[in-house]
This record gives structure tokens, C-alpha cells and sequence, in this order.
């Protein structure tokens, strides 16, 4: 009967829009995610980044998703210090035996405008909408019709029928942010974001009028130098959607091991983030000029953590950025969004 509950209860979970949204171990290197007006925030004309996760492998079928972003940045005009980003959030997420996923394909606009002559202020606002799609393999679940005297079999007959396994529907979600840098390179940003505000049906059944609860996000970075080679990063979120909360934040000490200039370096490094009640999270990165690696391992410390052996899962991104031979190109402007 195990089987029919823990099928039945991930069913009915994703039916009712109670399901999480995804989110990432290394969420500052999935910024579209957090906050769309985030698109942009770099050093450089493009950007593209990778991420491959797997949850839960300890305790039951792996959780697994995948993600790509990318950003292109370009100013609005010469004579101008305000920019334009665009960018396209891809995600795809597998979880348990019913393959319960979602996929998403979400194109961002976002425009930085530039508050002030004196230092990098920039107030920026972003939105992003697209398609999403949800989906489970109704073959994989099972039912309690399916026990025949005390004994189940997948090939039992079941009274139990679906009239559809997917369901597609539009999301949208806009976001604000200010960001600016202070003497001795210091930079720092702060902003909120609306996810799901024009609130998707996302029921299977098409007689049943669920939708998708709205999500608030509330996220913070600052960057600091600590000496010519050594560089202090903070990133935060706080969200909250439904009835439920989370707080994520931590730390990078990252470390120059090379400087041939302030956009071509070779870097280590190291630190730690929390996800408040559920994981603690070691991280490693490594920049190799435009190339980047970020690896992180979830230790549980949640309610799961008997049952998990306090292991919860394994992440690992990859990133590109750089610039572009083309004739809006930030390459040449002292002043420009960038963390």
C-alpha cells in the first residue's frame, strides 16, 4: 500500500499547486530565477550559464533538473549610461516514479537606468513570461484497486482514470532592483520580485479551477574587497509563497591566484550557504577567465535527515561570459551594471 500512497500523494501535491518552484543550491548563478530585473548584473555583453541538479538519490527515485540562462547586454545608446538586457530562462525538472515535470521556457526583457553621474546607481526593472508545461506518466503510479488479496501487481486493472497527464500554461513574473557601488570597489544591490502574478491554472483535471500561487522574493547580494587578491561575496533571498517561507544565504572567499586585469583572472573560491530547516551547503568554484565551475553538495538537516543519512544533493553549474565584437558593446563604458 506504500506504493499507492507515496504515488497517489505526489499526484494529488502537484494537482492542488502546492508544489515548490525550482530552486537551486547555487541560486546566484541562476539569477533569472530570483529576481528578472537581475538579468544583466555582470561584467560583460554576454552570458550564459549551466546547471545540472540531483536530489534524494538515498531515499528515493533521484530528483533531477536542469537549467541554462542566458543573458545579452547591450547600452541603449553612445552618448547613454543606461542599458538593455535580454535573456531566456530554460528549466526542466524529474521528480519521482511517476516522472511528475515541469518544463519552462522563459524569454526577460530588463532595462537598467542610471541614477546617477557620480557612482554606479542603477535602478532596473525586468519581466519575464513564457510557456510552461506539466507532466506525470500515469503508467508509473499505483492504485489500491491494485491489490488483489493483499497482493499487488501493476497489472491489475484499475477503475482509476485520467483524462490528461499535461497540462501547458503561460507564467509571468516582473522585478525591481537597485544597485549601486561605493569607494574601494565595494558593490551591492537589493531588490523584490513577483512571481506567478497573473496566477496560471495548473490543476490536470480540466474541471478543477487551481492556480498557481503567487510567489514574493526579496533578494540581496554584496561584493567586497578584502585585500588586492581576496574578495568577500554575500548573496541572499528570502520568498514566500503560499503558506510557506524560505531563507537562503551565504558566503563565497574568493581568492585571485592570477590578475591579468579586473575581467581576466584566475580564482578559487570557497564558502558556505544555508537554506534555513533543510540544508546546509559547501560550495567550491573555480574561474578560469570567462569560464566558471561551481560545484555544491546538500547536507539534509531537515525532518528527512534520518531517513536521508543527511544526504540531500549534488549540483554542479557551468558559466561563460564575455564580450562581443558588436557596436553597442559595454566594453568601452567605465559605468555599466555588473556584481
Amino acid at each position: 500500500m506504500k506504493y499507492y500512497f507515496l504515488s497517489i500523494g505526489l499526484l494529488l501535491f502537484a494537482c492542488v499547486g502546492k508544489t515548490q518552484d525550482i530552486n537551486f543550491s547555487q541560486f546566484y548563478e541562476m539569477p533569472l530565477l530570483r529576481n528578472p530585473a537581475l538579468a544583466g548584473l555582470y561584467s560583460g555583453d554576454f552570458r550564459a550559464t549551466a546547471a545540472f541538479r540531483s536530489q534524494w538519490n538515498s531515499v528515493t527515485t533521484p530528483y533531477q533538473t536542469q537549467g541554462l540562462g542566458v543573458e545579452l547586454k547591450f547600452s541603449t545608446s553612445q552618448q547613454s549610461d543606461n542599458y538593455l538586457a535580454l535573456g531566456l530562462q530554460m528549466t526542466n525538472d524529474i521528480a519521482g516514479d511517476s516522472k511528475l515535470g515541469k518544463t519552462q521556457l522563459l524569454p526577460v526583457l530588463t532595462y537598467h537606468h542610471a541614477l546617477s553621474d557620480d557612482n554606479d546607481t542603477y535602478v532596473s526593472a525586468g519581466f519575464m513570461a513564457g510557456p510552461v508545461q506539466q507532466r506525470f506518466d500515469a503508467t508509473k503510479l499505483s492504485f489500491d484497486d491494485q491489490f488483489v488479496n493483499g497482493s499487488y501487481s501493476n497489472t491489475n486493472p484499475t477503475r482509476q482514470v485520467f483524462t490528461r497527464s499535461n497540462v501547458t500554461y503561460l507564467d509571468a513574473s516582473v522585478g525591481f532592483l537597485v544597485s549601486t557601488s561605493f569607494a574601494n570597489d565595494v558593490k551591492c544591490y537589493a531588490g523584490g520580485s513577483w512571481f506567478h502574478f497573473n496566477n496560471p491554472k495548473v490543476a490536470f483535471e480540466p474541471n478543477r479551477d487551481v492556480l498557481l500561487n503567487n510567489k514574493f522574493m526579496i533578494n540581496a547580494g554584496l561584493s567586497a574587497p578584502l585585500s588586492e587578491y581576496h574578495r568577500l561575496i554575500l548573496y541572499a533571498d528570502y520568498f514566500k509563497q503560499g503558506g510557506n517561507n524560505q531563507m537562503q544565504g551565504g558566503f563565497l572567499y574568493k581568492r585571485d591566484l592570477l590578475q591579468m586585469d579586473e575581467d581576466e583572472t584566475i580564482s578559487l573560491s570557497a564558502g558556505s550557504f544555508l537554506r534555513w530547516n533543510d540544508a546546509v551547503i559547501p560550495v567550491l568554484k573555480l574561474d578560469y577567465y570567462e569560464l566558471g565551475v561551481g560545484l555544491t553538495y546538500d547536507v539534509n538537516i531537515s525532518k528527512l535527515r534520518a531517513a536521508s543519512q543527511s544526504r540531500g544533493g549534488f549540483e554542479i553549474t557551468v558559466s561563460y561570459r564575455n564580450f562581443l565584437n558588436m557596436r553597442n558593446s559595454s566594453l568601452d563604458k567605465t559605468r555599466c551594471p555588473r556584481f
